[in-house]
């Protein structure tokens, strides 16, 4: 994958399909330090410690449709290439916590990619889910709720072309209002 947004598309989808019905996506970007964090936690079923284990490794998957399971394993590279690591935290029924670190300046750092358009794919392809995104870049931060969302949109659901549109271009520009200087 060429883009971090990609990562967290893949990694969500893997706590969907853990039964996450909230998932919490949280960048931060830390100038003064050179870092940027990507946290996904989310309250499916979490892993035990053997499964813990084995998350990060090419060749284990919990899925029937194939053999690989490359999300985890390729995020982690991604991080280790930039200068950062991955850290993987999950307790049976409470859920799973997965923390990315990235130097910053760093010349291998993927670039983030369009992450309003992540999460309208996420809204549009799970209504049912909560998705509470955060972007912190120095003391300036943006915050996303589709619960707040859907309690504002009563009977019309989130994932109709017009909510989508409208969710699209509400985090374009708040993004663009936190990264700009």
């Amino acid at each position: 994958m060429k883009e971090l947004s990609l990562h967290i598309l893949d990694i969500v989808e893997n706590s969907i399909n853990a039964g996450a019905t909230e998932v919490e996506i949280q960048i931060v970007e830390d100038n003064k330090q050179n870092l940027m964090t990507i946290t996904i936690v989310d309250n499916g079923k979490g892993m035990d410690e053997k499964m813990l284990e084995k998350v990060l490794d090419p060749f284990f998957t919990t899925r029937t449709t194939r053999k690989v399971g490359l999300g985890l394993p390729l995020f982690a590279q991604a991080a280790k290439m930039a200068g950062g690591d991955l850290k993987i935290t999950s307790k049976i029924g409470l859920g799973t916590k997965v923390e990315a670190t990235f130097i910053k300046n760093h010349i291998d750092l993927q670039p983030l990619g369009n992450m309003a358009e992540t999460l309208v794919t996420l809204c549009a392809l799970y209504p049912n889910v909560d998705f509470i995104y955060k972007h912190l870049v120095d003391d300036r931060s943006f915050v996303f709720d589709t619960k707040e969302i859907k309690e504002r949109l009563k009977d019309v659901p989130i994932n109709n072309p017009l909510v989508l549109g409208f969710i699209k271009d509400y985090v374009e520009s708040n993004l663009k209002s936190i990264l700009e200087v």
